[in-house]
């Protein structure tokens, strides 16, 4: 997610997603939700006066906030117009703030809540006018940023920091640790890079263990396709792993590798989700083979209470070919993604990637996974806890 104007998090972020929705109200200022225009709003159905009603007070007519100096607080209202900003939210979160108000995000209690004065319907007529505000379709809309899976890339364009833990749980030892850092770019284009790091055991027998830098990555992926209306989105994008891992010591392969990528996500009725992804990866050196990888996810978010934590358990199919021949190798990686804080813009995944068949040639352990993912568009780290 791109940046709004001020510090991320202390200033603007306050009000990212409440912002969006009905009127802040500040102390010795009457509560929107008590007062006889929003009373009289219950018997509307039009967004644009509902929102008239409810909103423009704070957030103008046209959408862009009003002056600080005129509502009375301090806390910046954000700009409805500025599509970097309105599109990257799904409304579900929207409404969830305007309908139990801004702490239920850990947000500021100058957003109130309006769920005892405005049905769910509404204020998702609310959320349809004001999304008219961004006049560039061009953005792919929040609904189509899918729970990320452990290995499948998704097809939507994000800022995240993602550190993952990978760790065999047979054979010799092996703790690899991967920081990616993923930034967007105007309305679908998203920069990457990966910075593997850990420990391996090279010698069983008396417990030595090497550290080193494994391949680093840099990637880029641009959306081609994102349609709301039906739930799917489609990116293409590559890779370059660079031969930057010492390959005695098994913390790179000793050649660099040029990857082309496909990656498709899908909204499935009932909260659930697909992820596909197809991959060739050409080495550049002489000494490796061209290979095919497919992957998909499959899974479905669950919400806790209301408006609470999310849940997303998910099912992996991992394949991988040599173009030269040989047999496919194929992995299952059962997990579930959690949201660990209120804001929910810090979540954890974890997994275990179990081999499904053998391979002489590549032997492949199972393995521990679990990542921490922090989306730094709606706050610092330790902000929203």
């Amino acid at each position: 997610m791109t940046r709004l104007r001020g510090t991320l998090g202390s200033v603007a972020l306050p009000l990212v997603l409440p912002g969006v929705l009905l009127g802040l109200v500040v102390n010795g200022v009457p509560d929107y939700h008590r007062s006889p225009l929003v009373h009289a709003a219950r018997f509307l159905q039009d967004g644009k006066e509902l929102y008239e009603i409810a909103c423009a007070d704070c957030h103008g007519i046209d959408g862009r906030g009003v002056d600080l100096n005129t509502v009375g607080f301090d806390v910046p209202v954000p700009d409805f117009t500025e599509c970097s900003f309105s599109s990257r939210e799904p409304d579900a979160d929207w409404i969830a703030v305007a309908s139990a108000g801004g702490p239920v995000r850990a947000f500021d209690e100058a957003m109130p809540s309006f769920g005892e004065a405005l049905s769910v319907e509404q204020l998702q007529s609310i959320m349809d006018y004001i999304r008219g505000f961004c006049d560039n379709n061009r953005w792919p809309r929040g609904e189509l940023n899918l729970p990320r899976p452990l290995i499948t890339e998704k097809a939507y364009p994000e800022d995240e920091a993602v550190t993952t833990v990978f760790v065999d749980l047979d054979g010799a030892g092996s703790i690899i640790n991967e920081v990616v850092y993923e930034r967007r770019f105007g309305t679908r284009t998203q920069i990457e890079l990966k910075l593997p790091f850990g420990f391996r055991e090279t010698a069983p027998a008396n417990g030595e263990w090497n550290a080193g830098i494994c391949d680093v990555t840099a990637g880029l992926k641009h959306v081609l396709h994102s349609s709301l209306e039906r739930g799917s989105i489609l990116s293409v994008g590559g890779e370059i792993k660079f031969p930057t891992g010492n390959e005695g010591n098994g913390f790179g392969k000793g050649t660099g590798v040029i990857e082309p990528f496909v990656t498709f996500g899908q909204i499935l009725p009932g909260d659930a989700f697909l992820h596909l992804q197809g991959i060739i990866e050409f080495p550049t050196g002489t000494s490796g083979e061209t290979e095919v990888v497919w992957r998909a996810a499959l899974g479905r978010t669950l919400t806790q209470a209301h408006f609470g934590r999310t849940w997303s358990p998910m099912i992996e199919i991992l394949g991988q070919k040599a173009l030269g021949g040989g047999s496919a190798d194929w992995d299952l990686v059962p997990q579930f993604q959690v949201t660990l804080n209120t804001r929910q813009h810090v979540m954890a995944n974890f997994g275990v990637r179990i081999p499904v068949n053998g391979s002489s040639q590549r032997p492949r352990p199972t393995q521990l996974l679990v990542y921490v993912l922090w989306d730094w568009f709606d706050g610092g780290f330790f902000d929203g806890w």
